[in-house]
């Protein structure tokens, strides 16, 4: 026999249930950090890492990426290996020396060969770059590099924090790579994200290669694949404490911070200052100005949601609240 019974009933008050089922386990997670194999660098995956995704912050605090191999690169270790020197970003500080001479308004950059040489580059390379990303007087000799400037001496400072992460070679902000066995071949799991780049590189999977930062996968791929990109990121964290959360309360979130075309946050920039109802703004955050921002504008609440009609002492529009009688006179 067909089923034909709805799984949510109408009037079901959805975003309450999901938000106690993220709400409560949420805290009863620990504030300890995990450590990714290979990658020396702490990976948040506790409540840490819950608020950046529901912030929806900009770039992650430990941007990662899981670069898959094609075929012919995973099962060969010296391909694999190799791809990863070549994604690693090499900037000018990693194989330089800088020092500054305030006096005669000059820096030094002494390179170091032997390790311009494990890079796969040659000092001609370098210094080639170094006088395209600056704007004084360059002067060589050998692996030294005197560079003088007609500036002002905070902008000396200025360029020499500049020249320090000028990018010589990889892909920029992969700062480090680490080839993996994994179950089904190799795969570089690397600090740093570049999706973008990454992608056009020989020997990189585009179906499987992943970053941990969802705006990135949203500006490369797409709404849909950043709001896809949440859930599994929200499920990691859920699943890293051993903590079991229906998916679709998860995926009802991930749907409310995606559905207008770009990442919103939860909190009083996003969805919660942004509420239809000027009553249900100013009981979240900034009371006073919601009210006289809407005092000044005459606007009107025409109590749709749950806030503002609990404020008013009103049935709430969930549940049996959704049903309204009207009685005929006959």
């Amino acid at each position: 026999m067909r089923k034909t019974k709805n799984l949510v009933d109408a009037g079901e008050a959805v975003g309450i249930v999901a938000a106690q089922s993220i709400g409560e386990p949420g805290t009863q997670m620990t504030m300890r950090t995990f450590h990714y194999a290979g990658v020396a660098e702490q990976v948040p995956l506790g409540l840490p890492r819950l608020i950046e995704l529901v912030d929806a912050r900009r770039t992650p605090k430990k941007p990662m990426m899981d670069i898959y191999l094609t075929h012919e690169f995973e099962n060969s270790e010296k391909k694999a290996i190799e791809l990863g020197e070549d994604l690693e970003e090499v900037d000018l500080k990693k194989i330089s020396v800088i020092a500054e001479d305030f006096t005669n308004k000059s820096l030094t950059v002494t390179l170091d060969e032997s390790l311009i040489k494990e890079k796969g580059l040659t000092v001609g390379e370098v210094v080639k770059k170094i006088k395209a990303g600056t704007t004084g007087t360059v002067e060589t000799d050998h692996n030294k590099i005197t560079i003088k400037f007609k500036l002002a001496l905070r902008s000396i400072r200025r360029m020499t924090n500049r020249l320090r992460d000028l990018h010589i070679k990889g892909v920029k902000d992969i700062k480090r790579a680490v080839v993996i066995p994994g179950k089904n071949g190799r795969f570089i799991r690397t600090g740093g994200t570049n999706l973008a780049d990454v992608l056009t590189r020989k020997g990189v999977d585009t179906t499987r290669t992943y970053t941990n930062d969802v705006k990135e996968i949203e500006k490369v791929f797409g709404i849909e694949a950043a709001r896809n990109a949440i859930v599994r990121e929200i499920q990691e964290v859920m699943d890293s404490q051993n903590l079991k959360v229906d998916i679709r309360h998860i995926m009802l979130l991930a749907d409310a911070m995606t559905m207008d075309g770009s990442i919103k946050s939860v909190g009083r920039h996003g969805l919660s200052g942004q509420k239809a109802g000027i009553l249900a703004r100013a009981a979240f955050e900034e009371t006073i100005k919601h009210l006289i921002a809407a005092a000044i504008k005459a606007d009107e609440d025409k109590l749709v949601g749950v806030t503002e009609n609990i404020i008013i002492g009103q049935m709430i529009p969930v549940g049996t609240g959704t049903v309204k009688l009207v009685m005929k006179k006959h």
